[in-house]
């Protein structure tokens, strides 16, 4: 079969690509190994990002956290839950890496709010009396599976070819230019492509390689623990540089404990540890005590795809930001990779990467997904029915078959 871009991933990413490309009219096909939504994407904790917790690290990265943070609330606001958010001090934290982080925010245009720990605790019942001071910010809670099929759908609707259950098996390479890609599964094709788009996540080392490249990667592992809500209404983040267990996330009938970050070898196979389920459950209960005591309603675990040319020591210390990778230079003219990044950013994400492959096929269509409100954008029922009818993986969601109980 034939088709003009080839995108390899089914997560945020990939299918926001698809999407902005058939937007733009050209003839685009998705395939992705398993369900839609089945890797990062689904197993996030779901924030929208305001930009501060990268806002005095990387100011860059914070800056397209908040554009983009904006862009979603007006699109796809049947995706996102207004439920704001807090950097906590606790007695015995570093006041001055707080007021490093007001100033950062500050300087972004953010509008951040200092509250004394009273204000704090007056919003939110919940929060521990440890609490001295925190900075009110715009994060949200955004859903990963609506946010993947509203993407899918209008994808779809602009003439997008969408394959799921459909791995790929090997990239073909001749005379310095991709040439087809074996796809196995339902699919079970020789896919013919002027273009590929690598979107695979923490998996885009390994994909690439099928083609002869190399792509750094330093995948990271994370647990996320969801326990019944003890009334906790708004993304509570712990303002210390970022550490285990320092950030809890709102859902209507729960909250979800996040998270860690363990180096790991293979994103398929990785150890699952007891001890970090129990230091985050720990760490978070410093910001809101009742959280100990929740019973807890699943546990999954997600793995960044974090690019890492310089492999650093630490891998904390990797930026969150994103990287577009054009390898003709590689031997490998019209494969592409775009790995990192955040799900709050995957929009940005997507238009960087097919402004690049249209100007390849010289194409002139420019970008639409800025301001086109998403399928569903105002009808939140309408979308998860669209979940049920893909068959979308997302645990932080609590939906699809890999969903741990």
């Amino acid at each position: 079969m034939r088709t003009t871009v080839l995108v390899i991933g089914g997560g945020a990413t990939g299918v926001g690509v698809a999407r902005d490309l058939a937007l733009r009219g050209v003839d685009v096909t998705l395939v992705e190994r398993g369900p839609l939504a089945a890797g990062t994407t689904g197993r996030s904790h779901g924030v929208l990002h305001s930009g501060a917790r990268y806002a005095e690290a990387d100011p860059d990265d914070a800056a397209a956290c908040l554009a983009e943070n904006r862009i979603l609330r007006e699109v796809a606001p049947a995706c996102v839950r207004e439920t704001g958010g807090y950097f906590l001090q606790l007695d015995g934290d570093d006041p001055d890496y707080f007021e490093r982080k007001r100033r950062a925010c500050a300087d972004l245009g953010m509008g951040a709010t200092v509250l004394d720990g009273d204000e704090l605790r007056d919003r939110v019942p919940a929060a521990s009396p440890a609490v001295s001071r925190a900075l009110a910010v715009p994060d949200a809670v955004i859903s990963p599976a609506r946010l993947v099929v509203a993407n899918a759908v209008d994808a779809r609707e602009a003439g997008a070819t969408i394959h799921t259950g459909a791995p790929v098996e090997s990239i073909s390479v001749d005379d310095g230019r991709v040439r087809s890609v074996e796809v196995g599964g339902d699919l079970d094709a020789t896919v013919e492509a002027a273009a590929v788009v690598n979107a695979t996540g923490p998996w885009a080392e390994r994909c690439a390689r099928l083609a002869g490249v190399s792509v750094p990667m330093r995948p990271t592992r994370g647990v996320m623990v969801a326990v019944e809500n003890p009334g906790v209404d708004a993304v509570l983040n712990r303002c210390r540089p970022p550490a285990d267990g320092d950030i809890v996330v709102p859902r209507p009938d729960e909250v979800v404990l996040g998270t860690t970050s363990v180096a790991v070898d293979d994103p398929d196979d990785f150890e699952r540890s007891a001890a970090e389920v129990e230091r985050t459950v720990s760490e978070c209960a410093a910001m809101c005590p009742a959280v100990a005591d929740a019973p807890t309603v699943r546990t999954y675990w997600g793995v960044r795809p974090l690019y890492a040319p310089d492999d650093p020591d630490d891998a904390r210390a990797i930026s969150r930001g994103f990287a577009l990778l054009d390898h003709a230079a590689d031997g490998a003219e019209g494969l592409y990779t775009v790995v990192g990044g955040k799900l709050t950013t995957y929009r940005r994400m997507a238009e960087a990467t097919a402004d690049r492959v249209c100007d390849r096929l010289g194409v002139s269509a420019t970008c639409r997904t800025a301001d086109r409100p998403l399928p569903g954008h105002d009808d939140p029922d309408r979308l998860d029915d669209l979940v049920g009818e893909f068959g979308v993986d997302a645990p932080a969601d609590g939906v699809g078959e890999g969903t741990p109980r």
